[in-house]
């Protein structure tokens, strides 16, 4: 069973790529909820486990909490934030 971890501050479009931005920013939008990025992860298609009390390691400083996404096996890590990426931004609309 593969458990991909997502965190809010991967669709953040005020982060650079450094900073921990994993989308492009044509897709990230400014300050993403966790429970939008939940939200997103369910209408992908995958169980969302909603983890609050716990800090990205890049901003530790910063409770975000994440997403633990269950049974992503035949997803790629980089396609599965793509379209949860692509969910939060309509979300958003």
């Amino acid at each position: 069973m593969v458990e991909n971890v997502i965190w809010p501050a991967y669709f953040d479009a005020s982060l650079s790529r450094r900073e921990g931005r994993r989308v492009p920013e044509s897709l990230a939008v400014d300050d993403p909820t966790l429970d939008e990025v939940a939200t997103a992860v369910q209408q992908v298609g995958y169980d969302a486990v909603v983890e609050r009390d716990v800090s990205y390691p890049r901003r530790h400083w910063e409770p975000s909490g994440r997403v633990l996404v269950k049974d992503a096996d035949e997803a790629g890590k980089s396609d599965l934030l793509q379209a949860v990426a692509a969910y939060v931004a309509a979300l958003r609309e």
